[in-house]
């Protein structure tokens, strides 16, 4: 992974230390001191993250963090001198992803950039993921829908699929699926989770011998792939 990131600085000697030293990471940085000519630069072009002064000329840096927020999802980090805590809480609640205040080694920030991607990244596959599941757990988690329609399911058989949604692509064991059903008892938990499962397979159009969605792993549990 090599950042394009986008700067709006106005302390130009910071900006070409912090760019020199992030470019021996393959980080390559672009800095406007100018806050309108880098709102400029984030329209025109594509860049991995934004890394955002607040005490800039003609602008403020949080107006700049909530318009760039209101149009676009670039991980923002905010490097700021102003070290007043009620500038950090609006930014983060602004949308900024984190904030660094000045002053601060080159390194740390090296560090922040890539442990903000990181997390972006994650979330970005998680969300692509989800848009393309067949199985979707409703916005409040208490309903589940199949090709975009709700399913008719039982407590414990919710209980059961809405498990296997959370834990989606991994492999889950029989009693790790009846510890956490609560509507399963322990005396026949064993035999009702055969049947919860047949039952779960047969509203998603599937059987025991065509196993799309819920697969059977030997001796363990089952897995879903939703």
């Amino acid at each position: 992974m090599n950042p394009n990131i986008l700067m709006i600085e106005d302390d130009i000697e910071l900006a070409e230390i912090l760019t020199a030293f992030l470019k021996k990471y393959n980080v390559h940085v672009e800095n406007y001191d100018d806050p309108y000519l880098g709102i400029s630069a984030l329209n025109l072009k594509k860049y991995d993250l934004l890394i955002l002064d607040l005490s800039l000329p003609g602008m403020d840096g949080l107006e700049i963090c909530k318009e760039v927020r209101s149009k676009d999802d670039i991980p923002i980090i905010i490097s700021s001198a102003r070290s007043d805590v009620e500038d950090k809480i609006i930014g983060l609640e602004l949308g900024a992803d984190d904030y660094l205040p000045k002053p601060y080694e080159p390194k740390e920030l090296y560090a922040r950039i890539m442990s903000v991607l990181r997390r972006y990244k994650r979330n970005t596959n998680t969300l692509e993921d989800e848009k393309h599941s067949d199985i979707k757990l409703g916005k409040n988690e208490d309903s589940i829908f199949f090709m975009n329609k709700e399913l008719t399911l039982t407590r414990a058989e919710f209980e059961v699929l809405s498990y296997m949604l959370k834990k989606n692509g991994c492999i889950v064991s029989r009693s790790e699926l009846i510890g956490n059903a609560p509507s399963l008892n322990n005396e026949n938990d064993s035999r009702s989770l055969d049947v919860l499962i047949s039952r779960i397979r047969t509203k998603l159009g599937e059987n025991s011998k065509n196993q799309k969605h819920v697969k059977s792993i030997r001796g363990i549990g089952y897995r879903l792939q939703a």
